[in-house]
């Protein structure tokens, strides 16, 4: 079993905020596919830095209101 990457998101919470956009609205927006914006929401993918500054930028908010690190336990 694949371990979550330690980066967390509120990519759902503030998508639904933004007039109930689709997943596939917000992939299209920052150049990506619906899937990989269900894999981002879910915590089995982290975007890259740029698609992460889309993302935020999209949602007028910095890229640390969408997106937090879990510092793993050693």
């Amino acid at each position: 079993m694949s371990k979550r990457p330690p980066i967390t998101n509120r990519v759902r919470e503030l998508r639904e905020q933004h007039s109930q956009m689709s997943q596939a609205a917000l992939g299209g927006a920052v150049g990506v596919t619906r899937q990989t914006i269900i894999a981002i929401e879910q915590g089995r993918y982290s975007p890259s830095l740029e698609t992460s500054f889309r993302i935020a930028r999209l949602f007028g908010v910095g890229l640390e209101d969408v997106f937090g690190w879990n510092e793993p336990s050693a």
